[in-house]
């Protein structure tokens, strides 16, 4: 694999935000999905590895992804973040067409991801949501690396076992341990990203 660093990614333009079919899905410039719980960092890792603060809008209440934000990379991929899943505040309502959006646009669309990176809490390791999200993603046959965000901190002590726990958890997938802030797998996750 050609390694990749930050770079590499010489532009990074937001397209649009999408709820349904659009010519830029259909496009065939490959797609990678980012996808995780709520307030798990998706956008804020986005943001680095694009070297732009404020691309993918942060903040600090779970659930403010509402569509499938598009981003292009060098004119020649799209990164889609996906909304966070799990404990969003919003109606009932308002979790179920999230829900249906993520589920359509993964499974049902029939959009091809080259990859798809599940974002998880290194802390706590994959917990339920996580669990359910993975099987599908593993049913449908997608490409998925799982991204143990925060790896920062977790006590030197625990690293080890955590990492250990987790990659139990993740039969056999590739896990990458994660930390913008300690720039910890950053070039490893662009060159994963970048590499098709």
């Amino acid at each position: 694999m050609k390694n990749f660093n930050r770079q590499n990614i010489v532009s990074a333009t937001f397209v649009k935000g999408v709820v349904e079919d659009c010519e830029e899905l259909k496009s065939g410039i490959p797609q990678v999905a980012f996808i995780g719980r709520s307030n798990v960092g998706k956008s804020s890792i986005i943001n680095y590895l694009t070297k732009q603060k404020d691309l993918a809008r942060i903040s600090s209440s779970p659930g403010r992804t509402q569509e499938i934000n598009l981003f292009l990379i060098n004119k020649s991929l799209y990164l889609a973040d996906l909304p966070g899943y799990g404990f969003v505040k919003a109606s009932r309502q308002a979790r179920d067409r999230l829900e249906q959006l993520i589920n359509w646009y993964l499974f049902l669309s029939g959009y091809e991801q080259k990859l798809v990176v599940l974002i998880i809490d290194a802390a706590l390791g994959l917990i339920e949501s996580d669990l359910e999200i993975l099987e599908s993603l593993m049913e449908y046959k997608k490409n998925v690396i799982i991204v143990a965000n925060k790896i920062d901190k977790i006590k030197k002590s625990d690293y080890e076992k955590q990492l250990e726990k987790i990659q139990n958890q993740a039969a056999g997938l590739k896990i990458i341990p994660y930390s913008a802030k300690k720039k910890i797998s950053v070039n490893r996750l662009i060159s994963e990203v970048l590499c098709y």
